[in-house]
């Protein structure tokens, strides 16, 4: 880990934890948790620590110290779930995650339970009960879990999100998401069981809708952004993507010289697009028409 584990208090308030914790690694996660195991080997897991204060007249108190491998992958699971108050455990003002997450909070609470970013390490205090008593408490080993460590900026990925396509479609920060894993996507925005986008710990990507209000009411549209190690990965993973998601439209053949190209069609749902620069592909689902389409392929940089 790039930096030395939290140390929680012995005793906070009425609650008193163990002097070990639960260990959870990719091969019991499954015996921990029944199905959510999947989600964070998703992303780049090495293990959880979980801990159990206790209290003789309340409810207990759970700890979830997910310890990652890069704090983007932490930074991961708390970009699934944007709910709750933003609260700042930290005694001095925080740096600025990046422009366009600026409403970014590095810690979310609400009903008992407290979800937060710390470089590496994603962590979830949550009080079986809420009370004003258990609210301290949790947000006290909040405090304790983040103080002294980094404060490092969201993946670089995510900070390449745009603000908006032209002056119309605006961006939904808070459904804004860093994965790596298409069962992750799914959850988030179903393209198929098939992994047809070749996603792997390996590749980084993001994906959010963004919307257009007009007299007609609200419209969505869902952008999604793939970066991979190489640009033979990102040409592979674009071709099967095209069998399995258009399989109605001939594959385009890509120049050898070029390692860029950029198509919109028609499909069951409206219109989408995709465009292939270098080792990244940006795709646009929703559409309501061609020419809103074709704009936002050519707005993407």
């Amino acid at each position: 880990m790039p930096e030395s584990k939290p140390i929680l208090p012995k005793t906070v308030g009425l609650w008193t934890r163990p002097d070990s914790p639960r260990l959870v690694n990719a091969k019991n996660i499954f015996d921990y948790m029944d199905g959510a195991g999947e989600i964070y080997l998703g992303y780049c897991f090495d293990h959880l620590e979980a801990w159990e204060f206790e209290s003789r007249t309340q409810k207990a108190i759970l700890v979830e110290l997910y310890f990652m491998k890069t704090a983007d992958d932490a930074f991961g699971l708390l970009s699934l779930d944007w709910g709750g108050e933003p609260v700042d455990l930290h005694q001095s003002p925080q740096e600025n995650a990046g422009s366009v997450n600026s409403f970014l909070p590095r810690a979310l609470y609400g009903e008992g339970l407290l979800r937060i970013w710390s470089d590496a390490i994603y962590a979830r205090v949550m009080a079986y009960q809420e009370t004003p008593e258990s609210k301290e408490a949790v947000l006290t080993l909040g405090r304790s879990i983040v103080k002294g460590r980094r404060n490092p900026q969201a993946p670089n990925l995510f900070q390449s999100l745009p603000d908006s396509f032209g002056s119309d479609w605006m961006l939904l920060k808070e459904r804004a998401t860093f994965f790596r894993s298409h069962l992750v996507l799914n959850s988030l925005y179903y393209l198929g069981q098939e992994n047809m986008l070749d996603l792997s710990l390996s590749s980084e990507a993001v994906t959010s809708p963004y919307e257009r209000k007009d007299a007609k009411g609200k419209k969505r549209i869902q952008f999604l952004l793939v970066r991979y190690s190489d640009n033979k990965h990102a040409s592979q993973a674009l071709s099967h993507f095209h069998r399995a998601y258009l399989p109605e439209y001939p594959i385009a053949q890509q120049p050898v010289s070029s390692k860029e190209m950029a198509s919109v069609f028609s499909v069951e749902d409206g219109w989408m697009g995709y465009k292939l620069r270098d080792n990244v592909i940006a795709f646009i689902f929703e559409c309501p028409d061609q020419e809103t389409a074709k704009t936002i392929i050519n707005q993407i940089k």
